[in-house]
């Protein structure tokens, strides 16, 4: 999709300190139902018992609706949902074009989806049954109110999984929605340690069936880790990806595999859960002949509004209603690369829907006119609307520098920098052991950003700048812990004085995955509400690897650390036993830990001879 040697992009904090990144004190932030006629949702009478079904799915518990606040109100169901999930090293085919290695959760792919209700405590146990690699598991989008150290990222906000080890992780849905899960360590997740979640909450539509998740993904017959090294060494950019999943199976150029499909029925309903799993790839999703009712954008409900297409981001959601209302018969639904983002693959993702009642068979619809024209940032109104203050944002605007170049303590590789430093890190003393041992030398290349509030009312700008010169190229930015206020994006160079008046500060669209336009900007906000070492990254996984990392340490003196000699320290204690041991055989490669070595060896093959049958690689090193 890109080139990775030409590539640059500046961040500007909006704050009173460049190195401290110190917050804009503000007032808190307002609640307002009725903005300028955005807030077209009207709350559902709901029964005093709660209740949802089909005709009211705007309510949900006894005092919980699609009305609720999800940052201050969920309920406390006080169930605990368990769940044991098992990484191993296996082969896998899910196109029927070859074999190729592949690490799955529970021998699937995508692993269990892990199903539980608004409210409910979740409980994951993790078993690492990897030979030579570690692992951490990060929950997408949960916001992790207070319980930073079950985000999953290692290195970060815990220490990584050695090979034999078990860890639980357990934390409450206090957000509803759609959502995935998956590895933060190394390329893995593009291996298959993935899967998906479904949080069933109310719904700001109406709708009879609930199909589930549906994950679209990139795909390559070699391995994530060779797709990424030579990625590394191309000068034209990575490997074109030979395939889009759909649900974990698609049909190869050759006719092999199989699509999904799904029956529906006529005149019904249906809620549908999509999610870009991808590792490169930017997605244009749609049904041929039926319209998508958007009700919900990663995890923010929104006003339902309808579009023919969707244009996803690498780790954004969209739920979608669909009704059934054409001639029965059979119809395509496409996830293609989305060239306006700079993506491509070497065949689109197909999947069939099916009429109840007709033979399957491959359709012969085709896909809605106007596709989307450019990469953007749907506008979107959140059903529950915030105020953003904007009477500090100009005068508080500071320059925190991002570029792509040779790194001088990197032997001049060429790499992601922020302020000269590529995002390196140690998988064995993450950000949050250096705050328990209040030890404030935090290492350069963890490119740690103290936002220096001590209240939760207080809210920190930041102005994503792609660098001058750098080529016309989409980055989907993921910030962990938060939902970002999204103020506004454009071309061109941002200007506080020039752009003001396009930046929106009432019930700006909320989503934790955002598009960097190409050639342009992106302003985002959140208050300082949730204390903890929050990563925000590109979600593409071979930028990720190269260092386009950054993160915010929020609040760090409220921050809920491990209690001594709890299974976190055990985790760490077993990580350094497994480093200090002789199993631990691969070089070290990118940003997950200390050093690096560049280009890649594997098992002796340099990255740009990467021809080896997938066989001869099993695993490959840690990665943020």
């Amino acid at each position: 999709m890109k080139s990775l040697f030409a590539i640059g992009a500046a961040l500007l904090g909006l704050s009173t300190s460049v190195v401290n990144a110190a917050a804009v004190s503000v007032e808190r932030m307002e609640m307002a139902h009725n903005l300028e006629g955005r807030q077209t949702g009207t709350p559902q009478q709901c029964p005093a018992a709660g209740g949802n079904g089909p005709t009211s799915r705007q309510c949900w518990a006894p005092g919980f609706t699609s009305f609720t606040d999800m940052y201050t109100s969920w309920p406390n169901t006080g169930a605990i949902v368990s769940y044991n999930l098992r990484i191993e090293n296996t082969t896998c085919n899910p196109d029927g074009a070859g074999s190729r290695v592949c690490m799955l959760i529970n021998g699937r792919y995508p692993g269990p989806t892990i199903v539980a209700n608004w409210g409910d405590t979740i409980r994951v146990t993790v078993r690492n049954l990897l030979q030579h690699n570690g692992t951490s598991i990060h929950w997408h989008g949960f916001r992790q109110l207070n319980t930073n150290i079950q985000d999953g990222a290692n290195g970060i906000t815990e220490c990584a999984l050695a090979p034999g080890d078990v860890k639980t992780y357990q934390f409450q849905a206090t957000e509803y929605g759609t959502t995935w899960y998956h590895s933060h360590f190394s390329h893995q997740y593009g291996d298959g340690v993935v899967g998906t979640v479904q949080i069933n909450g109310p719904a700001t539509s109406n709708y009879d069936v609930d199909l589930g998740t549906m994950p679209m993904t990139d795909w390559y017959y070699i391995t994530a880790y060779q797709a990424a090294a030579r990625a590394a060494v191309s000068t034209t950019g990575p490997p074109l990806p030979d395939n889009i999943l759909i649900n974990g199976t698609a049909k190869s150029a050759t006719g092999t595999g199989a699509y999904n499909k799904v029956t529906i029925q006529t005149g019904k309903k249906y809620r549908l859960r999509l999610i870009n799993t991808s590792v490169d790839s930017q997605l244009r999703v749609n049904l041929d002949g039926h319209p998508f009712q958007v009700i919900a954008t990663d995890f923010q409900p929104v006003v339902p509004y309808t579009t023919t297409y969707l244009q996803m981001g690498i780790g954004q959601r969209y739920d979608v209603v669909i009704t059934a209302n054409q001639t029965a018969g059979n119809y395509w639904f496409r996830a293609d690369a989305d060239a306006q983002c700079q993506s491509r693959s070497a065949k689109g993702g197909l999947a069939i829907f099916t009429y109840q009642g007709q033979a399957v068979a491959d359709p012969t619809t085709v896909a809605p006119p106007s596709p989307p024209t450019g990469c953007q940032n749907p506008i979107s109104t959140p059903q529950i609307a915030k105020n953003v203050p904007s009477a500090s944002f100009a005068a508080q605007a500071k320059t925190l520098p991002v570029a792509f170049g040779p790194v001088a303590v990197q032997n001049n590789l060429v790499l992601w920098t922020i302020n000269g430093t590529s995002m390196v890190i140690d998988p064995g003393f993450p950000t949050v052991k250096y705050v328990a041992q209040n030890n404030n030398n935090f290492p350069a290349s963890y490119n740690v950003v103290q936002v220096a509030s001590t209240s939760p009312t207080t809210w920190t700008f930041w102005v994503i700048q792609q660098a001058a010169g750098a080529p016309p190229i989409a980055h989907p930015i993921h910030l962990h812990g938060h939902d970002s206020y999204v103020l506004g994006s454009g071309t061109g160079t941002f200007s506080a004085a020039a752009n003001m008046a396009q930046l929106r500060f009432t019930n700006p669209p909320r989503r934790d995955v955002v598009q960097l336009p190409p050639s342009g900007w992106l302003v985002i906000a959140y208050p300082t509400d949730n204390p903890g070492a929050w990563l925000m990254h590109c979600h593409i996984a071979f930028h990720v690897g190269m260092g386009l990392s950054m993160q915010f340490l929020e609040r760090k003196q409220s921050i809920n650390l491990p209690a001594p000699g709890s299974e976190w320290y055990q985790t760490c204690d077993k990580w350094a036993t497994y480093k200090a041991g002789t199993t631990d055989v691969y070089p070290q490669d990118d940003s997950g830990l200390k050093k690096r070595q560049w280009p890649p060896v594997l098992k002796g093959i340099k990255a740009e001879n990467l021809t080896v049958p997938v066989n001869k690689i099993v695993e490959r090193p840690p990665l943020v």
